[in-house]
């Protein structure tokens, strides 16, 4: 079935850091967006494109607001969503205090079902489509999340954690079980339909040698499959890491002696990356989560994304729910900013949202199928209200080009401002 939609229109084709600006980007202030059986057909502007329009072809006309490809979630936490916003600690005892009691219900498949709902409908309205999912250590946590993103047609990727060591006994597996429970789940679940498999070591101080290693070996028997694990996202973290692995140069080598880097090895938060550590990813194109929300939240860091772009690593933003504290990809991009002008850096509204979408299809290696509107791309898109609230309505009334208007996206808006969320093509429908 063949369908247009007509208004205010940016995607990226390229990493703004990268080429001259007016190649990184098309713009079109009137543009038509002709969407055939659920993937783009093109994308041009409306004089242009109306008149080749067969007449029986329905066209929605979004006559305020800005239509974009759906914002990409490169690092997040489903079992974590009831617990956001837990108070007062720095990463490891956060996760002690808060994150594994949180994660023990998911046993339970019906509780999983019942947060997998909830999770996905907050990330639908707050205008993300696709996102990069951590489970818990229980493999029902998997099929709960799975059955309801498949019963939405979502584009998403999730894995069972793995954890053998420095975790509660009601959270830990084994490296055997683990590899036998993430083996049986890649095999149920990942490439059905729109779904994707991630496996998911939850960070090196909770595997071992030998859980990693059986990590690798799924990852060499599966290439397809992807890797999402955490990165240097805490200094009393990373001086844990060189306690348990003292035979490893550097954080990343631990993950990198098991095997575990890739083109779809995702690394949340690499706060405190050495060079070296930033060549090797790049070497292998694996990715950075850049997670502004959650770094700022439990006090780890500021992400360096000059040192990753002059690296040529790839870099996608994450919320990092539940560490993270918004849904909302606009509140991330807010975060973001802020945490750049602390490096004395500039972060364009430009490239942040090339890294809400493009270079989060690059991240993980979904250019061409998500990210933008090249011919036969998923139509996965939002619009953005730019007068959803008085104060942004007010604000644009003083604006003076794209750039201001996409910059005061990014610090004023938030999931009130998404005026319309589309999966492939249709336009949803949020039931919470």
């Amino acid at each position: 079935m063949k369908k247009a939609y007509r208004g205010e229109l940016i995607h990226f084709i390229e990493d703004p850091s990268k080429v001259a600006l007016e190649d990184s980007f098309e713009y079109f202030e009137d543009a038509l967006l002709v969407i055939n059986n659920g993937l783009v057909e093109q994308v041009g502007s409306a004089e242009k494109l109306l008149p080749t329009l067969a007449s029986t072809i329905d066209v929605i006309h979004y006559e305020d607001g800005l239509m974009m490809p759906g914002f990409i979630d490169t690092h997040v936490h489903y079992p974590q969503t009831e617990m956001i916003a837990s108070y007062g600690e720095q990463l490891l005892e956060w996760l002690e205090n808060y994150t594994f009691p949180a994660e023990r219900e998911f046993s339970n498949e019906a509780h999983g079902k019942r947060v997998a709902e909830f999770f996905l409908s907050q990330l639908l309205e707050a205008g993300t489509t696709t996102a990069l999912v951590f489970g818990t250590v229980h493999k029902e946590s998997v099929d709960a999340f799975f059955k309801e993103a498949e019963a939405k047609n979502l584009r998403m990727i999730c894995g069972k954690v793995l954890m053998d060591q420095n975790c509660p006994d009601y959270l830990s597996d084994t490296a055997e079980s683990g590899y036998s429970e993430s083996k049986a789940l890649i095999e149920k679940w990942h490439n059905k339909g729109r779904l994707q498999y991630a496996i998911t070591p939850r960070f090196a101080p909770t595997c071992s040698t030998e859980q990693l290693n059986a990590a690798g070996k799924l990852l060499a028997e599966y290439p397809s499959v992807y890797m999402h694990t955490h990165l240097s996202e805490n200094v009393n973290e990373i001086d844990w890491v060189k306690s348990l692995f003292p035979d490893s140069k550097n954080y990343l080598d631990v993950y990198d002696k098991s095997k575990l880097l890739s083109r779809r090895s995702v690394f949340a938060h690499g706060v405190h990356l050495h060079d070296a550590e930033c060549q090797r990813l790049a070497d292998t194109e694996s990715a950075i989560a850049f997670c502004p929300s959650s770094n700022l939240f439990l006090g780890s860091g500021l992400f360096n994304l000059k040192q990753a772009e002059q690296f040529n690593v790839n870099v996608g933003m994450g919320s990092d729910i539940g560490a993270g504290t918004t849904f909302s990809m606009l509140s991330t991009l807010n975060e973001a900013y802020k945490t750049q002008q602390l490096r004395r850096d500039k972060l364009s509204p430009y490239k942040s949202f090339y890294l809400a979408t493009l270079g989060g299809a690059r991240a993980l290696d979904l250019e061409g199928t998500i990210g933008n509107f090249v011919k036969g791309a998923e139509a996965d898109f939002i619009v953005i209200d730019t007068k959803a609230t008085p104060l942004m309505e007010r604000r644009m009334q003083h604006c003076k080009n794209l750039i201001e208007e996409l910059f005061i996206l990014s610090m004023l808006g938030d999931e009130r401002h998404i005026k319309a969320t589309h999966i492939l093509g249709e336009r949803v429908t949020f039931s919470s």
